[in-house]
């Protein structure tokens, strides 16, 4: 799976909690998915497509090619 470009940010793994009653009874395997755009940046004066995700781009760690 694609990775920011940026940070690093990838998928993390963890369990889907079942709860019944008032305990946890059934644990089964998930992935959460970063929220990752294909976009176009300026990289060492050349426009470049890559992955970064939605932080990245929201905080301006990025100069986006037009």
């Amino acid at each position: 799976m694609a990775v920011c470009s940026v940070c690093g940010k990838g998928a993390s793994h963890g369990n889907k909690l079942s709860i019944t009653r008032s305990h946890i009874s059934k644990r089964s395997p998930r992935t959460w998915q970063p929220n990752l755009r294909s976009v176009k940046i300026i990289s060492n004066g050349q426009a470049k497509r890559v992955y970064v995700c939605a932080k990245c781009l929201k905080n301006g760690k990025v100069q986006r090619a037009s």
